[in-house]
Parts: C-alpha cells; sequence; structure tokens
C-alpha cells in the first residue's frame, strides 16, 4: 500500500504552499510538522521553505518510503518520526518547554484522527502566530462527478460489497466541521482557500490511486489484481484519459 501511496498519490500545487507560508508567515527558521505525513508529499516540498520539517506517521513503511524520496531529492533537513495524532503530547515534551512549531500541516489524513483532542494538544505548541493547516487533496476517485467515476464507485460497491460514501475530510461539511473545531479549540482567523486546476488520469493511475486507498486488510492479493483491474477496466465507459477537476481545500488556524 506504501508503495502505490509513493508512485501514485498526486502531488500538492504550488499554490498551497504559497498560501500557508504567507498566512503563517513562514521563514527560514521555522519548523513545521507534518502530521500523518505519508511518504512525505507535503513534508519534502515544504522543507526547502523552513528551517526543518518533521514528517510523522503511524505507518512505518510510509516513513521509509519518505525517508528515500528525502535522499533522492537532496533535502537534509527533515527527520521522520514514527507516530499518530495520540502521540502530539509525547512530542511536545521531546520539542521542550518554548513554544516552536510555526505550523502543522494534516494533509488528506485527519479523517482518520480525532480532530478535536488534536487541535487542543497542538495549541501549546506554537509559537506566535503559528497554527494548523488541513488540506485536503481533491475528491477521493470514485465520488466524482463524472461518468467514470460513477462507473468506478458502482463497480467498487459490487466488488467490496458495501455502499461507499465516505469523503475522506474532502466534503463541504467535513471543512465546516473542522474550521468550528479549531475555534472551540482556541484558533484564531480561520479560514479556507481553494486551489482547482483540471487533470487526466490513465488507467493505470486510476488503479494506482485505488490501492493507495484501500486498507491494507481489503487489498486485492496479488494474484488477484489482475481480475480486479480487468473488473475495473471494463466498467469504466471510455478508454483513457479519464479527466477530473481537482479542488485542492486548505484550512487554516493560527494562535493569536
Amino acid at each position: 500500500m506504501a508503495e502505490y501511496y509513493a508512485k501514485f498519490r498526486r502531488g500538492y500545487p504550488e499554490q498551497v504552499l504559497d498560501f500557508v507560508q504567507d498566512y503563517f508567515l513562514l521563514t527560514p527558521e521555522d519548523s513545521v510538522l507534518d502530521l500523518g505525513c505519508g511518504t512525505g508529499q507535503l513534508a519534502l516540498p515544504l522543507a526547502p521553505r523552513v528551517r526543518s520539517v518533521i514528517g510523522m506517521d503511524p505507518e512505518p513503511d510510509m516513513l521509509r518510503l519518505a525517508h528515500e524520496a528525502a535522499g533522492r531529492r537532496g533535502v537534509r533537513n527533515a527527520v521522520w518520526v514514527l507516530g499518530a495524532d495520540t502521540d502530539v503530547p509525547a512530542l511536545g515534551t521531546l520539542l521542550g518547554h518554548e513554544p516552536s512549531l510555526a505550523m502543522t500541516v494534516v494533509g488528506q489524513a485527519l479523517h482518520w484522527m480525532r480532530h478535536e483532542e488534536l487541535f487542543r494538544d497542538l495549541l501549546p505548541l506554537f509559537r506566535a502566530g503559528g497554527g494548523i493547516a488541513v488540506i485536503a487533496n481533491g475528491t477521493p476517485l470514485w465520488l466524482q462527478d463524472t461518468a467514470w467515476s460513477r462507473a468506478l464507485r458502482s463497480c467498487l460497491e459490487q466488488h467490496f460489497g458495501t455502499e461507499l460514501t465516505a469523503s475522506c475530510g474532502t466534503a463541504d461539511q467535513d471543512r465546516i466541521r473542522y474550521a468550528q473545531a479549531l475555534e472551540d479549540a482556541g484558533f484564531s482567523d480561520v479560514r479556507s482557500t481553494t486551489v482547482s486546476y483540471p487533470d487526466e488520469l490513465t488507467f493505470q493511475q486510476v488503479i494506482g490511486g485505488l490501492y493507495s486507498a484501500i486498507p491494507a486488510e481489503q487489498l486485492p492479493g496479488a494474484e488477484q489484481r489482475p481480475a480486479f483491474e480487468y473488473g475495473i477496466r471494463k466498467a469504466l465507459p471510455h478508454a483513457e484519459p479519464f479527466p477530473e477537476q481537482v479542488h485542492v481545500s486548505v484550512l487554516v488556524g493560527r494562535t493569536v
């Protein structure tokens, strides 16, 4: 799963990085935390903009691949830490008593976390004007408003025997809920922005994106994947490429 994540998960537009840098006034002296960092899709492009990045994830394979990607890109100011959102208080102890983080970014991972507790745990770790950026990197492949996405969803629902409705934190109601939780935790100037762009996917990118999102215990085994992929290919209404409109949503809040 981590291998598919590293290869097929899309990166983030420069406009998103520019927005968080301007909002938090990030400088080359700052440190940021990428919580649920995966294989480094956010941590690595953020690294040149700050003094250091802490990439934190509960999956060792994700961190291994992030470390390898950092080496290939010549990133020397990133450290990779095994941990989940529930380990943030322990991380705060390691960072010391003085608030030092300029930003914590959570990209496409907050739906796995206890966000109300997390926001409260993070608050004392930030320097003045620091805070949280929650980034949703586009609607899941099977929930988009296109013919091929609807066909994909129908095929997956039949295969797994369940209705697929989870938005993975990308829906409008998710952003409203997260924004209210930020305010309740004590963050101010809570606001959001969206960066949109068109894209086209190959069939292999569709399959790779699916494999990166399917829970490990449900991921088809290697011997089952040819049949699984054939069924997907047959269900899709036309040949590649498959168009999509990617809407990257950024929700931010900061300390006073």
